[in-house]
């Protein structure tokens, strides 16, 4: 169902996005049994009665998976009912064992949040509304590629607790959908409310795009797309089922509310169904679950020990820390990575210097490698004492960036690695001069021109004996003795 390419920006119809994001809730066991959630576990090992839905088996509600979920609700600024009901959400297909999922329908854990994710061009905020979030139970799996000609089931990640955070239709292209998940996203990890792996299935995004003609106000017949892995693929999605939709109303044709899979290597999307309605999943009050009721106490306790949230920690970090925005958009853009740095920092006392290494050769380093900064070798309070060094003239810079590379490597401390291979800064004025004589009797016409006016072959001879002296030199010192040569 490919179609060449009207865009959000340059048509006189106009996008409407809403998002449903399900996010895997960072628990040990499920939401109503006591079968772990671990990811990976051989096919179906970690299930019980109550997730094969064995007559007699009965759910009991996992308190942390209602905290993580309130935790989340308050966050966006939403309201958390003080009783909320869980329902069966009725439909049939091979990874639901129930026939039934327990879900939260029309008394969700809250609603009415936002998230912002910008400013419109009058400085005014650019708020995407959340119209609920509400807990359920996750499906199985369906493993299509395992056996040739056969769908095989997965029953481990049945009723792991999710919560499903669902926008208002707020969204009009695909920019604005992928800055609110990615926002979205940074918000939940300083949370720490989950793991939020796409490719394992802990964040997912399903996407209701319609159409209409620019001012109209009427929402016209949406679609669900479905099936993509990454917020890019949300993107690329959104627009191929824009265009879609276009092309039918342009001929005259009627949008049919259907689901939509995403074919990213086609670039496409293809029916898989007709789109269900809240009426057809025939939901009822779940007689095995009590409502959930929490109190106004419990409430403020939780909002109370939020974390520092990331538009709070950017404020920060401008205040305390004097940072530019771009410094403090990369610093802050996971709470391990500003963690870090303000680790370097406090114990360095250069919020800049520390700044400049963790954005450079920090990042630099978990890029190549595929290290998280949990696994680090690297010690905050190590880093920033190798950037003393340099500070100190123990160590040059260029030097100090071995030591750094070194310390990667065998998580030793900086003067270990410094006084093991030789790293230490020469400020013997001795020294220094032998290697000056050497690099000047290398190349006296350059001399000769550098006395005649050249200045710029200063930084010449300063390179030339750094790499003479192995990056050992001082370089503030022997740009001192070239002046007194060339003043002598």
């Amino acid at each position: 169902m490919s179609t060449a390419a009207p865009t959000a920006t340059d048509t006189k119809y106009e996008m409407v996005v809403g998002l449903e994001v399900h996010v895997q809730l960072r628990t040990r066991t499920k939401l109503f049994c006591n079968c772990s959630t671990q990811f990976g576990e051989p096919p179906n090992r970690n299930t019980c009665p109550v997730c094969l839905a064995l007559p007699g088996s009965l759910p009991v509600l996992n308190e942390a998976a209602v905290d993580l979920a309130t935790r989340a609700a308050l966050a966006l600024g939403a309201d958390v009912a003080e009783e909320s009901i869980f329902a069966r959400k009725n439909y049939f297909y091979p990874d639901l064992p129930k026939g039934y999922q327990i879900s939260q329908f029309d008394k969700p854990l809250a609603t009415k949040g936002s998230l912002v994710i910008g400013e419109h061009a009058d400085g005014s905020p650019h708020r995407i509304g959340i119209t609920r979030v509400h807990m359920e139970e996750d499906a199985g799996k369906s493993v299509h590629d395992r056996f040739p000609g056969v769908t095989a089931i997965d029953l481990n990640r049945a009723g792991v607790p999710l919560i499903e955070i669902v926008s208002e239709p707020d969204i009009r292209s695909s920019a604005e959908a992928g800055s609110y998940l990615r926002l979205l996203k940074q918000l939940l990890e300083y949370l720490d409310v989950s793991d939020l792996n796409m490719e394992e299935g802990s964040l997912r995004v399903d996407a209701n795009i319609s159409i209409r003609e620019r001012g109209a106000a009427k929402l016209g017949t949406k679609t669900e797309v479905k099936n993509m892995n990454s917020f890019s693929g949300v993107e690329r999605a959104l627009d191929a089922e824009f265009a879609r939709q276009v092309a039918i109303v342009e001929a005259g044709a009627a949008i049919e509310q259907q689901t939509l899979l995403w074919d990213a290597d086609r670039g496409t999307v293809r029916p898989a169904r007709a789109k269900e309605g809240s009426h057809d999943y025939r939901y009822f009050p779940d007689p095995d679950l009590p409502p959930l009721r929490l109190t106004k106490k419990w409430i403020a306790q939780v909002r109370e020990h939020l974390p520092e949230l990331p538009d709070a920690r950017r404020r920060r970090f401008a205040e305390e820390h004097k940072l530019g925005a771009y410094d403090i958009d990369v610093l802050t853009a996971n709470p391990r990575l500003a963690e870090y740095f303000e680790a370097v920092s406090h114990a360095l006392g250069d919020p800049k210097t520390a700044a400049n290494w963790v954005m450079g050769e920090v990042l630099a380093t978990l890029k190549n490698t595929g290290q998280t900064l949990d696994r680090f070798p690297v010690r905050p309070a190590d880093l920033a004492a190798l950037l003393g060094m340099v500070r100190g003239g123990t160590v040059s810079n260029s030097a100090a960036k071995r030591i750094f590379a070194l310390m990667v490597e065998t998580g030793d401390r900086p003067e270990q690695i410094a006084e093991r291979e030789g790293l230490a800064q020469v400020g013997d004025e001795a020294q220094l001069a032998a290697w000056v004589d050497e690099v000047l009797d290398a190349q006296p016409a350059e001399w000769q021109r550098y006395l005649g006016g050249e200045k710029k072959l200063l930084g010449v001879f300063v390179g030339a004996v750094m790499k003479k002296s192995g990056g050992r030199a001082d370089p503030r010192k022997v740009n001192q003795l070239l002046a007194a040569r060339a003043s002598g």
